[in-house]
């Protein structure tokens, strides 16, 4: 069987700077290298310079793979949030994977409204929420609830059970961020202790003075930086602030489970099925965050130990063993 992943960003399989990636990327990198230790050929199709063949998985230039599409018969397509690549390839079983909310607007300016009215497409949503906020109008063939999963670094963490007064932002859109570190500025500004690390926001973007300021109450912008990285400061902190404005999943929360860290959050969209009672603190609005914070670092060692555990258990419903056998079943492995 031939599958062609289809994901139209600007990537390969030997990028060096794996930490620039988005989870888009990181995605369907992770999944066709599973799915190529198989006997079925794995294409990923992106925007590359060049072809990479490696054994069963192969990635393609999606121009070369534009100009050239008489040279491949794909049984199966999945194609991250892009239709239009379904209108070269007739014969296929396509599989819009969506990530990401569209909107009819939004797939009218994108010109991909009539690829998905005209092609017979089956849709894989990473999470209800995300179905729940899809129009009925693209009618599509089948609708499928595949959850995102975590990588093997994340995965095959272990967890640390001696925590520090630590606390963590990863979320690269900065929404709510400023009243958090607001609230947070007025709750530890004679607090030493008690820090804050912000990661995933660009600090190019933040002027000197402002990260400057921020210091003097325990508030440290770090970038992006590796996963491993990111790993060990899961392991050694208390709590994430994972408020989950606009998630379509958040693979950011299930990281942080899958390294005992459980997360603060209002429970909005996709985190609405991710948040259970004893991985997630739930809050109204931003001044319940004192509260909710003072209950975390003050929680005795069984009662943080038992949050640890069923949050590192939690995560394993998301690993990428798991979740590839779900797609399995709905390509027809």
């Amino acid at each position: 069987m031939n599958i062609l992943f289809y994901c139209p960003f600007k990537f390969n399989l030997k990028s060096k700077n794996l930490r620039s990636l988005g989870g888009i990327e990181s995605l369907n990198i992770e999944l066709a290298k599973f799915l190529s230790k198989s006997k079925h050929n794995i294409y990923l199709a992106t925007y590359c310079s060049k072809l990479i063949k490696q054994k069963n998985l192969t990635n393609l230039p999606i121009n070369y793979l534009i100009k050239n599409t008489s040279k491949f018969k794909f049984d199966k397509i999945i194609s991250s949030n892009e239709p239009k690549i379904f209108n070269l390839f007739k014969f296929s079983d396509k599989f819009l994977w969506l990530h990401n909310k569209l909107p009819i607007e939004k797939a009218l300016r994108k010109k991909k409204f009539f690829s998905i009215i005209m092609n017979s497409i089956s849709s894989i949503f990473v999470s209800n929420y995300l179905l729940t906020q899809t129009t009925n109008v693209y009618n599509f063939k089948k609708k499928i609830i595949i959850p995102n999963f975590l990588d093997s670094e994340f995965n095959s963490t272990k967890v640390n059970f001696k925590r520090k007064p630590f606390f963590v932002w990863s979320v690269q859109r900065t929404k709510g961020l400023s009243e958090v570190c607001n609230v947070w500025k007025e709750i530890f500004k004679k607090d030493n202790r008690v820090k804050l690390f912000i990661y995933g926001v660009d600090i190019k973007k933040l002027k000197a003075h402002q990260i400057k300021e921020y210091l003097n109450y325990n508030i440290f912008f770090m970038g992006r930086v590796s996963k491993k990285e990111l790993i060990k400061q899961y392991n050694i902190s208390m709590g994430m602030f994972c408020l989950g404005y606009d998630e379509t999943f958040c693979l950011n929360a299930i990281e942080a489970f899958s390294c005992g860290l459980p997360i603060i959050t209002f429970g909005y969209t996709s985190l609405s099925e991710l948040s259970k009672k004893y991985n997630s603190f739930i809050i109204n609005d931003f001044t319940a965050i004192p509260k909710i914070v003072f209950k975390i670092l003050n929680l005795n060692p069984s009662s943080r130990s038992k949050i640890i555990r069923y949050s590192k258990k939690f995560s394993r419903n998301y690993s990428l063993k798991k979740i590839s056998s779900a797609w399995g079943r709905e390509l027809k492995f």
